[in-house]
């Protein structure tokens, strides 16, 4: 996975299916238009930590969510 200094989304970029069915969890994602790159923003409003899983193309990733916080995962496939 990688990260940039820039907005994890561009102009032109399409919102694409992201469900959590997690309490407290809430999520939107997009696909670049110019790279394919995703771009994945959760937000935990729950009191507690929140720990979620994310896959996309056969790969995926587990992460914790501080209670009250906001995240963004950028990574191209």
């Amino acid at each position: 996975m990688w990260l940039r200094r820039r907005l994890p989304w561009e102009p032109g970029a399409h919102r694409i299916a992201s469900t959590s069915g997690i309490e407290g969890l809430e999520s939107v994602a997009f696909r670049n238009a110019d790279d394919g790159s995703k771009a994945l923003i959760v937000v935990n409003s729950a009191a507690q930590p929140r720990s979620f899983a994310v896959r996309w193309a056969g790969q995926a990733f587990v992460e914790t969510v501080p209670a009250g916080a906001v995240v963004t995962f950028c990574w191209k496939s």
